[in-house]
């Protein structure tokens, strides 16, 4: 049984479809990724555990059930994944977020960490690990290495889209973990890029080149 979801809503698929554009501007990227990642985030959650609590309506006192246990953990992989942070605040604003800073060696295409600071008790939490684009897996299971370093237990990763080397590359490297893609690719190119992808995704939120 694999642990990865490969979603296939159409308003998923739509969206993902502007955001491959190239005439896309940085305005509309920018909220297209967090529109997506909300669509994501709200299939992604769906298991997060409940408890029944006392609620008195203006009809009468219930029980009825809201999220338990420690707040989730919003983990962005720096920096294409802060394009996606607000999108699942909007969902569960109480939050904490984290943060891990990895860049990818340009001829090596292997990841190297500068910066990792992850809310506590992390091993105590729902961790969502976020990053656009999984392209060679690298940095993803970097990151998720370094959380599960650090404590962290219940993790799941999400990406917009992935690369078939890279899905696999992450799914082997941590099976226990739960990861949630909105559109699998065709392959990498030969600078590790996916196609047919949408370029660079950081580049596309932050209007940089």
């Amino acid at each position: 049984m694999s642990n990865y979801v490969i979603m296939d809503h159409p308003l998923l698929k739509h969206k993902i479809s502007m955001i491959r554009d190239e005439r896309t501007g940085t305005n509309e990227f920018r909220a297209l990724v967090e529109e997506i990642a909300m669509l994501m985030g709200y299939e992604a959650l769906r298991d997060l555990p409940v408890q029944d609590v006392e609620v008195k309506t203006p009809i009468e006192t219930c029980m009825t059930p809201m999220i338990a246990g420690k707040k989730l953990a919003i983990v962005p992989i720096l920096r294409a994944g802060l394009g996606m942070v607000s999108g699942i605040t909007a969902l569960v604003p109480s939050a904490k977020i984290g943060h891990i800073g990895l860049y990818r060696d340009p001829e090596t295409h292997e990841p190297h960490e500068y910066y990792c600071k992850l809310p506590a008790p992390i091993d105590q939490r729902c961790i969502v690990v976020v990053d656009p684009m999984l392209a060679t897996g690298g940095s993803a299971v970097d990151a998720i290495t370094q959380i599960k370093e650090h404590g962290g237990k219940t993790i799941k990763f999400m990406c917009i889209i992935a690369a078939p080397e890279g899905l696999k590359r992450l799914s082997q490297a941590h099976p226990d973990i739960q990861i949630y893609v909105g559109q699998l690719d065709r392959c990498l190119n030969e600078q590790a890029y996916i196609c047919p992808g949408l370029g660079d995704a950081g580049d596309r939120i932050f209007g940089t080149k």
